[in-house]
Parts: C-alpha cells; sequence; structure tokens
C-alpha cells in the first residue's frame, strides 16, 4: 500500500512547522508518520524541535530536494519504506524551493509506486506576500502556483492585508483553496479534505474562504529564469558552546539589523542558556526567543552577501 504524501511549502519563516505540529497533534496522531526535513543550511533547527517531540525526521540538508540532492531524496524515501512503514510522509521543503521540483522529485519511477501525493500546502505570510513577490518571484510565485492550499499566516495581526492577499495569490492560482482565517479557527479536518474536492462535492470546504472570487484570470507567467537557490541565497551555520541569554540573542539580531537591513531573511537556531536551551527564530519584523527541550549548539542565518567571519563577530562564538 502506497504511503500517502504531504507537502508543507512555504516561504522562509512563513510558519510551516507550526504547521506540521498542528497536523501531528490534530490529524496524524493515530499514523505512522515519518517527516522529511530539506534544510538549505548544514543542519536543521526545524527538525531538531520536531524530533525533541518524539517524531520520527529524515534530514536532507545543505540544498534543496530539486537540484543535486534528488538522488538522497530518493534513497531516503526508499529507506524509509523499508525501516518503518509508514502512513503518511511529510514533506518540509527548504523554504527556497521550488514546490514544482519535489512534486517532481516525488514522481521518480524508483518510488513513484510506494508513495501518492496526496496534497500540497503552502504557507503564505501575509504580511510579506507582497513584497516577496516582488523580491523573489522565482521561488515565491512557484510555491503559490503548485499548491491545492494555500494558507495564510498572521492574518489575525495583518486583517488589512487579507483582501490584497488573496488577490495577489488568485492571479497566481485561481484553483486553490485559500484559508485566511485565524489557524485556531481552522480545522485541520478542511485542510486534509480538499485533496477530495473534486471526487466528492459533500465537503464543507470553500474554494475561497477569504474571497470567494469565481473569475477566470490565468495565473501570469513569473519570471522564466531557472536559478538555482544557492546561486541567489547565503547560508551561514555557526557552532557554538556558548552559554546565551535572551539579552545576548536579540542584541546580535540589533546588530544583524543594523549591519544587514532586510537582506538577513532568516535566523534560527537553538543555543545553550543558564537552564536548558533556547530556540531562537527571527524574520524580518518579528523575533522570537523561547525556551526549549531540544538541544542544539548552532545558529543558521539565511540571506544575501553574508560575511560569515562578520556574523561570528556578532554573536561571540568559536566556529567549530
Amino acid at each position: 500500500m502506497a504511503a500517502d504524501i504531504y507537502i508543507v511549502s512555504g516561504f522562509l519563516g512563513a510558519g510551516k512547522t507550526t504547521l506540521i505540529q498542528k497536523l501531528l497533534k490534530e490529524a496524524f496522531n493515530k499514523d505512522r508518520v515519518v517527516l522529511i526535513e530539506n534544510d538549505f543550511g548544514e543542519v536543521s533547527v526545524d527538525a531538531a524541535l520536531l524530533k525533541s517531540g518524539g517524531t520520527t525526521v529524515k534530514e536532507i540538508n545543505s540544498g534543496c530536494i530539486c537540484c543535486s540532492l534528488q538522488g538522497d531524496f530518493v534513497e531516503s524515501i526508499i529507506e524509509i519504506e523499508a525501516c518503518f512503514k509508514p502512513d503518511k510522509i511529510i514533506i518540509e521543503p527548504s523554504g527556497i524551493a521550488k514546490l514544482s521540483d519535489i512534486i517532481k522529485a516525488c514522481t521518480h519511477s524508483r518510488i513513484s509506486a510506494d508513495i501518492e501525493v496526496k496534497e500540497k500546502i503552502t504557507v503564505v505570510d501575509t504580511e510579506y506576500l507582497k513584497i516577496f513577490l516582488e523580491d523573489f518571484g522565482e521561488f515565491y510565485e512557484d510555491q503559490i502556483k503548485n499548491a491545492d492550499v494555500i494558507l495564510l499566516s498572521h492574518t489575525e495581526d495583518f486583517q488589512d492585508k487579507i483582501t490584497e492577499a488573496c488577490e495577489l495569490i488568485r492571479h497566481i492560482n485561481p484553483q486553490a483553496f485559500v484559508f485566511s482565517k485565524s489557524w485556531e479557527k481552522i480545522g485541520v479536518e478542511n485542510l486534509l479534505s480538499v485533496a477530495n474536492y473534486h471526487k466528492s462535492h459533500e465537503i464543507g470546504v470553500d474554494q475561497h474562504d477569504c474571497s470567494g472570487s469565481e473569475d477566470n484570470e490565468q495565473p501570469h507567467s513569473g519570471h522564466h529564469h531557472h536559478h538555482d537557490a544557492k546561486d541567489i541565497f547565503d547560508t551561514v551555520t555557526l557552532f557554538t558552546e556558548k552559554i546565551f541569554t535572551d539579552k545576548d540573542l536579540r542584541a546580535g539580531l540589533m546588530e544583524i539589523r543594523q549591519i544587514y537591513q532586510d537582506t538577513v531573511l532568516r535566523v534560527k537556531g537553538i543555543v545553550s542558556a543558564q537552564n536548558g536551551y533556547l530556540n531562537l527564530q527571527y524574520t524580518p519584523g518579528d523575533l522570537q526567543i523561547t525556551k526549549t527541550s531540544a538541544e542544539g549548539n548552532f545558529i543558521c542565518i539565511i540571506g544575501k552577501r553574508l560575511n560569515k567571519q562578520e556574523l561570528v563577530r556578532i554573536f561571540n562564538k568559536t566556529n567549530q
């Protein structure tokens, strides 16, 4: 019996890991589930967080499944099928991966009979949708254009941007189901029932809960360049044995913002603190530092024109 594949895509910091935790808790808690984490850095912070919750995680790091790691992805699927016989496989691609390439990897002749892509979900940050479309159209449009379901994040904080976000999404993918309510108000069963929509019209899901448009606009063509993520984005992974405080991390992020401004798109990490570990999550305009049961000693930075020596100095750590 083929394992069901759920792909949770989305740009950097959109909220993919939060959604996966919601799926694991509310929908797949009785299933055998394996998560494939594909991160752009040397280590995956998201994988460490999910492993700490007891999830079986297979990591594919240092690049995108769509590029040189496609062979690793195929081998991972074969290994997962042989070792775990999962009911469900969740794939969380790198935030700068193209969803179309992930879908293509899932159709590889060696694994196509063993898996079935049930649903492709893209998480879209309501606040930064327009900015990211302008700055990273090639990657960002692809994630929206190839999704079955688009889930807006941070809508409760940016309700004034929901209508514009829905209109932008409709231009790119008029067929997708778009959910714009606060995530607490969205039943996971609704998200997952979209895959069966065309088989049965008895489910209670509106195609556009944020707008209800039935227009026939075609998605615009976007960019036609075929770049590898490594041609556009830099990634720096810093390893440290330093004991951090909340204040240390905030000071480091403040200096990064002053030097790099909007060119640093994502900072995330797990570092040692006085009484345990801290989980660092940063996107432009949002910084969260929380205690975590996951263990780690690394910080990953993704952006443009990054200087590793400068970042090491900012966080005052010994790179190993």
